[in-house]
């Protein structure tokens, strides 16, 4: 079985969030007897210690919009698993990977040189595994314009997050895919939607978790696209994302102040250290909440903002790191200037710096508009904070409201999308700090010992891959 991964990201070489995580892990996670391999784009920002290792093996032109683009195709071995990259400087040396004026142009290149690649490669895949609108062409142009190329090939699309479609004027992009009308399939209100033409041409689609395949059925979720959801429903899996348990490891991790097999011995220390760093009181008996989140509405911050001075009537700390929308940046750097003593908010995107706080947070926030699947709470747990989380996608999927009957649960949800439930749920779970020590770290160690690590979730998409060669 070989299966080529296509992304625009993957964990070390490019990251923005999940999606670089998930591509970063999954390929490692399957059989030895299935070959998979990762394609992605040669951004500028790669680290220059991994560049080191990245070869030359072909170059070649494309003709694209009436006009060659060069082609390069770099690669090289990255724990057991083959990396490859398209190069071109014109649409990948910049110091962002996302959020520029020309993305469609970028990414559709990025999409026609990876199948015009594939010959090269000496790599003959039976699944091109695609993920996010960045490479929602392929399926696209697997079906209708390279079926003769690759008769036997099959694809996967996987949605990470629905919301981001790809959707372009028909004049600005059709060159690139060499339209010379709209086709029904790619349609969106006069526009062309990537996505829509992944959905409509893959065969086989998955989401990174199941309530999230069953959530994107209903206009809430949907995001314009529920009909055509509805339409494909047979083609659509949820299967669970899960993360690096050898990369996040408290035992092991170089970023933590204080490593710890327990999070009962060390995780106090960690979180003294934390407040030395952080300059806030150090006090051993205070709770500490994490949110480690783009802040963006998406991730429930206009629930945080509009409850956020009951929060900090709270006897809690908050720390708040991330990066997004201008407006949650300055309401939450201006409330943190008001409670110096109570809430620090660090806008910036620093790995170290995330693993440090999850291993120091007694709590960890994440009230989610809409989760597709959600990392950070699977993160979270594996250093011992206890996850608050709105029901909602992997969300559901991975926190248990802890019953204090069963003495079953990793942590605290609420169904509503509601401000003031959220607050009741961060009242109830600081009571339990503050007044039930021994079933706080009860909970700890029930969250502490959920395990979301890729394996199961490799045998799964195996079993879909196998049933796809055999059609």
């Amino acid at each position: 079985m070989n299966v080529l991964f296509v992304a625009s990201e993957a964990y070390p070489f490019a990251k923005s969030g999940g999606l670089g995580d998930v591509i970063g892990a999954l390929p490692k996670s399957f059989a030895e007897d299935v070959d998979v391999r990762v394609i992605l784009p040669f951004y500028s920002t790669i680290p220059e210690e991994l560049k080191r290792n990245i070869k030359s093996l072909d170059h070649f032109h494309i003709r694209m919009n009436n006009t060659l683009y060069y082609c390069g195709i770099l690669s090289c071995e990255y724990e057991g698993i083959t990396f490859y990259f398209i190069d071109n400087e014109s649409f990948f040396k910049r110091p962002c990977l996302y959020n520029y004026f020309d993305d469609g142009e970028r990414f559709l290149y990025f999409c026609r040189a990876v199948l015009d690649s594939i010959p090269s490669l000496n790599f003959d895949p039976d699944i091109i595994h695609c993920n996010d609108w960045q490479t929602a062409a392929i399926p696209y142009l697997l079906k209708h314009q390279y079926r003769t190329t690759f008769p036997n090939t099959k694809s996967v699309f996987t949605i990470h997050n629905l919301k981001y479609q790809g959707i372009y004027g028909f004049n600005d992009i059709c060159g690139y895919l060499h339209l010379g009308f709209l086709p029904s399939d790619l349609e969106y209100y006069g526009k062309i939607n990537l996505l829509k033409g992944a959905l409509y041409s893959a065969d086989l689609i998955t989401t990174v978790s199941p309530t999230y395949a069953q959530e994107i059925k209903d206009p809430f979720y949907g995001e314009g696209l529920e009909r055509v959801i509805q339409h494909v429903g047979d083609h659509v899996v949820g299967i669970l994302n899960g993360i690096d348990e050898a990369l996040y490891d408290p035992k092991t991790d170089p970023a933590l102040f204080i490593p710890y097999a327990n999070p009962k011995k060390k995780k106090s220390e960690n979180k003294k250290a934390l407040q030395e760093y952080l300059d806030l009181p150090i006090r051993e008996d205070v709770p500490m909440v994490s949110m480690i989140t783009r802040l963006v509405e998406q991730k429930g911050l206009d629930l945080v903002a509009n409850v956020i001075h009951e929060i900090l009537q709270l006897d809690l700390q908050l720390v708040i790191l991330g990066t997004g929308e201008p407006n949650y940046e300055n309401l939450l750097r201006s409330i943190a200037y008001n409670y110096p003593d109570k809430m620090i908010t660090i806008i910036d995107f620093d790995e170290p710096l995330s693993r440090k706080i999850y291993a120091a947070s007694d709590f960890f926030l994440m009230p989610s508009k809409f989760e597709p699947c959600g990392l950070s709470q699977m993160i979270a747990m594996r250093y011992g904070a206890v996850p608050i989380v709105r029901e909602t996608g992997g969300l559901k999927d991975t926190v248990t409201y802890f019953n204090s009957i069963t003495k079953e649960g990793n942590g605290f949800s609420f169904a509503t999308y509601n401000a003031h439930d959220m607050l009741f749920t961060i009242q109830k779970s600081i009571a339990i700090y503050h007044n039930e020590p021994e079933t706080f770290n009860l909970i700890v160690n029930n969250a502490f010992n959920s395990h979301f690590d890729w394996k199961k979730s490799a045998q799964i998409y195996l079993s879909y891959y196998k049933i796809l060669k055999e059609v």
